[in-house]
């Protein structure tokens, strides 16, 4: 097969813990052509959307000469037997306007996973609302009085953006309620910005949970996310340090339940973030952990994710 991958920049990738490389690597050695380009690439020409592509050579170092580019050209997104969709956040204007565009490809015959619409109709942190059995008390709003009302109720609440990624912007708000002020302020841009406001879980001391699914499979490994000492964010960016562990039994109703769903809706790759017993993300865009997961269980998630994509196109 011909993989197109859209993605970052191939040279920022930090290939130790890269699930995007892990992808390239398995198709690979699978005897699949991989190709990559970027969000700046994607180009409509009339009716026609086609992208500035590399093809690239993997060179077996895992440094930054961890591949060669053995093409540059142009061509339309559905020459290629699938288009995998590992662009990560923030998922900001430009990002939604690639989903367009990748939409108006897959009228001309491409196959993208996962898909543009499903990507739009998927918030990362608002989609936890479709599945209220499983979700933490939680507020989303930009008024201050609503927010100070949720911490006043629940004393001990955590606050977030709703578009970021890896940690970025997570406040935590204990009883004194100190910094309540500042963070409200910031986070919603002085009111002109949604937040989401969620009662603090105190087993995040045991990780934040990353559940991967796959085309409606569920891997039965997740790879606990630890805070570091005085943080509240287990996120690997943030510095966390990932422990694998088999799911617990609520983490597989969870992704059992959530899995066929997400899969019919054209999501072939979900990462689902449970801390204790509650779901509290749900990733579309670019989910991570598969390097983490392999190493430390010998489950080969990448080679999952191929088998399933074989099949599938």
């Amino acid at each position: 097969m011909e993989l197109a991958f859209y993605a970052d920049p191939l040279e920022k990738f930090v290939i130790k813990k890269d699930s995007t490389f892990a992808l390239m690597k398995e198709a690979g050695e699978r005897g699949h052509r991989i190709y990559a380009f970027c969000q700046h690439d994607l180009v409509l020409n009339g009716q026609n959307v086609h992208a500035r592509v590399n093809g690239i050579e993997l060179t077996g170092t895992e440094d930054h000469r961890w591949f060669d580019v053995r093409e540059t050209e142009d061509r339309g997104l559905e020459t290629f037997d699938a288009v995998i969709v590992r662009k990560d956040p923030p998922f900001d204007v430009e990002y939604l306007n690639s989903t367009y565009l990748l939409e108006l490809s897959e009228r001309k015959g491409a196959r993208i996973f996962n898909r543009p619409d499903a990507l739009r109709s998927h918030n990362e942190k608002l989609t936890i609302a479709q599945f209220p059995e499983f979700m933490v008390p939680t507020l989303v709003t930009a008024d201050q009085e609503q927010l100070r009302s949720f911490h006043a109720e629940y004393r001990d609440i955590i606050l977030k953006p709703l578009n970021a990624m890896g940690g970025d912007g997570v406040f935590r708000i204990g009883e004194d309620g100190l910094n309540l002020g500042a963070a409200i302020e910031i986070l919603t841009a002085s009111g002109r910005k949604a937040v989401m406001a969620q009662r603090y879980i105190p087993d995040i001391v045991e990780g934040d949970k990353r559940v991967l699914l796959i085309n409606g499979q569920v891997v039965p490994f997740a790879l606990a996310r630890i805070p570091q000492k005085g943080e509240v964010r287990g996120n690997l960016a943030a510095g966390g340090t990932g422990r694998a562990q088999l799911l617990s039994e609520r983490d597989r109703q969870i992704a059992e339940t959530l899995a066929p769903v997400l899969a019919d809706r054209g999501l072939f790759l979900v990462g689902l973030d449970i801390i204790g017993n509650w779901l509290t993300e749900v990733n579309v865009t670019s989910p991570t952990c598969f390097r983490e997961i392999a190493q430390q269980t010998g489950f080969n998630v990448a080679g999952l994710f191929m088998d399933e994509l074989e099949k599938t196109v």
